[in-house]
């Protein structure tokens, strides 16, 4: 029986009624002042109350799909194949080149280890850092990752494309390095000749706690979207030596990361290159979280919804990849009507898993495929 579906549901929700049905029956029966009717009573509340956290457990998967399969659940489904499919024709065509500005700081806060022996020239530096914007007035806590080509004294005059890496909401920008592994991922995909060195820009999208900003700029509140797009690649081609201008910037994320990639991209391709979402939606989300992001501006929520903008606006000429799951990601529907709706000079690829939920372990599947093909779309100087 699957995880996810009625079947599995109905059968728990049954066995609950039961167990609760159970123990009234038997109780009457069990209320002497005896040691196997003490254990009786104890087995009889720890069976109900397994099956009816197990019956509200399923449940939860199955509105928010955590989980799409028994081998997801227990991390034991790791040999599906993870493949990018194109959805357009090449098409030709150069980009606008990112315009000038003051550039705000980079705050380094300490250097964690990067997962790898040798030191820096093996396997990279990661720092700790605070990214500080003139332009938003934002300041967010985040993890840069610098690969070991960006210590080796032979390409000291190479400045590498980076990266811009954004968490689900809320986030924790440390579960980027810890459960997802950018760097150790990246660090393997090079050694092994798969991926062209990146520095990585690990940061949440979660830039005005608690509330969740979709990576937009509210009327009067937080200006995430400048943030991201100005002061962000601003300050790290200030303090370090990256690449500047959209051909060597990128983003990728996953859930509401997801959608802040797609949106940052295809709102701002002055900004960013290319862009990656892993499990994202498509238009800026709006509940209790949110918030009004638009303050009733018909305009402005127009213009965050990805598939209003394919059908009524000038495609900008990126690439874009996006990921979903036929079996346990609710973005299924939404990812294949967004593939159908891009028009050049956008180009669409995709992955689709046949199974996995909206959870670290499909990520985790993804990012090596994901990772690379990102890098492969950006270029250093």
């Amino acid at each position: 029986m699957g995880l996810t579906g009625q079947g599995l549901l109905v059968l728990l929700a049954v066995v609950a009624a039961g167990c609760v049905a159970a123990t009234v029956w038997v109780w009457p029966r069990l209320a002497r002042r005896h040691w196997t009717a003490v254990l009786g009573r104890l087995g009889t509340l720890v069976a109900t109350q397994l099956a009816a956290l197990a019956a509200l457990g399923v449940a939860g998967n199955d509105y928010f799909g955590f989980y799409a399969s028994w081998d997801d659940l227990l991390g034991t489904g790791g040999g599906q194949p993870v493949a990018v499919q194109d959805h357009f024709r090449a098409a030709a065509g150069g980009r606008p080149q990112d315009p000038s500005g003051t550039a705000t700081g980079v705050d380094h806060l300490g250097t964690l280890p990067a997962g790898g022996p040798g030191g820096p020239r093996q396997s990279g530096l990661l720092e700790h850092v605070r990214i500080s914007g003139g332009a938003s007035g934002i300041s967010s806590d985040g993890y840069v990752y610098l690969p070991p080509q960006y210590f080796r004294p032979q390409e000291a005059h190479r400045r590498l494309p980076a990266a811009v890496v954004l968490t689900g909401y809320p986030g924790d920008a440390r579960n980027l390095v810890t459960r997802l592994d950018y760097p150790g991922t990246e660090l393997r995909e090079v050694q092994a000749g798969r991926m062209r060195p990146t520095v990585l820009v690990m940061l949440r999208p979660t830039v005005a706690p608690p509330r969740d900003t979709e990576c937009v700029d509210v009327p009067g509140g937080p200006q995430a979207e400048t943030y991201f797009t100005r002061d962000v690649p601003r300050a790290v081609a200030a303090a370090y030596r990256v690449a500047s201008g959209p051909r060597s910037w990128g983003v990728i994320g996953d859930s509401t990361g997801g959608y802040c990639a797609l949106s940052l991209t295809l709102r701002h391709p002055d900004a960013y290159g290319a862009a990656v979402s892993l499990s994202g939606y498509y238009r800026a989300a709006h509940d209790p979280t949110t918030g009004d992001l638009f303050h009733g501006s018909a305009r402005l929520h127009q213009g965050h919804d990805l598939m209003w903008r394919l059908r009524h606006l000038p495609a900008p000429d990126v690439p874009v990849l996006v990921t979903t799951s036929r079996q346990g990601e609710a973005d299924y529907r939404a990812t294949r009507a967004f593939i159908a709706a891009a028009r050049p000079p956008l180009r669409v690829s995709s992955i689709t898993l046949p199974s996995g939920g909206h959870n670290f372990h499909t990520w985790k599947l993804e990012i090596p495929v994901a990772l690379p093909w990102l890098a492969e779309h950006l270029r250093g100087d």
